[in-house]
């Protein structure tokens, strides 16, 4: 095993680190800073991969990208039954939903209202609808949250480590005080052994 994770600042690849912190795996960290001006990634990650994102992570000389995509390939290959519900139950398929859900719904109007509201005036017709798309996925992660504190079942799995980043980003939002069960699950992250190491190896921590 030689697993390589290509981490970028202010990026999603936090909570990579953070799983194989949990997972007990041996790594090696690669630490990319965002241009303070444009923030966009620098061009010595599109050495390591064509769209030059993280997170990207090498094991034995398979790159993966995507957060989803490296946080099921951890889990399977090397959870040993932690992480992840049995095949062929329900919680596998929600599992699998939240796993997507993620990256799939939940980033579009958080990053939405980001870029938009750079707009300024120009933004404003917008911001009505994409507010009401925010509120409404943050809505639904905080009555998804079951009453164990987890998504899946009653222990962490790699959906709570995909949607601890979305999490995160609620609780800077306006809105915050809407999702206590978020901000608590968040709070029980941070409480991790693991996540405090992932933060000091990376040396961030968004909230």
């Amino acid at each position: 095993m030689s697993i390589t994770v290509h981490h970028l600042n202010k990026s999603r690849s936090l909570r990579i680190v953070w799983l194989l912190e949990e997972l007990g795996l041996p790594y090696h960290l690669e630490c990319y800073q965002r241009d303070p001006i444009t923030n966009f990634a620098p061009p010595e990650l599109k050495k390591i991969h064509p769209l030059g994102k993280a997170p990207l992570l090498e094991d034995d000389g398979v790159l993966l990208q995507e957060s989803g995509a490296i946080v099921q390939y951890l889990c399977e290959r090397y959870g040993e039954g932690r992480f992840l519900p049995a095949a062929g139950t329900d919680d596998a398929l929600r599992h699998l939903q939240l796993m997507h859900l993620a990256e799939g719904s939940v980033m579009t109007p958080v990053l939405l209202r980001i870029y938009v509201a750079r707009l300024g005036e120009a933004g404003k017709p917008l911001h009505p609808r994409i507010n009401e798309q925010l509120i409404a996925h943050f809505d639904y992660l905080e009555n998804e949250l079951r009453p164990s504190g987890h998504f899946v079942g009653d222990d962490w799995s790699g959906a709570d480590v995909m949607l601890s980043f979305p999490a995160e980003l609620a609780a800077l939002q306006p809105e915050s005080a809407r999702w206590p069960k978020l901000q608590n699950f968040i709070e029980r992250i941070h409480a991790r052994d693991a996540w405090k190491k992932a933060a000091q190896v990376t040396g961030e921590h968004l909230a």
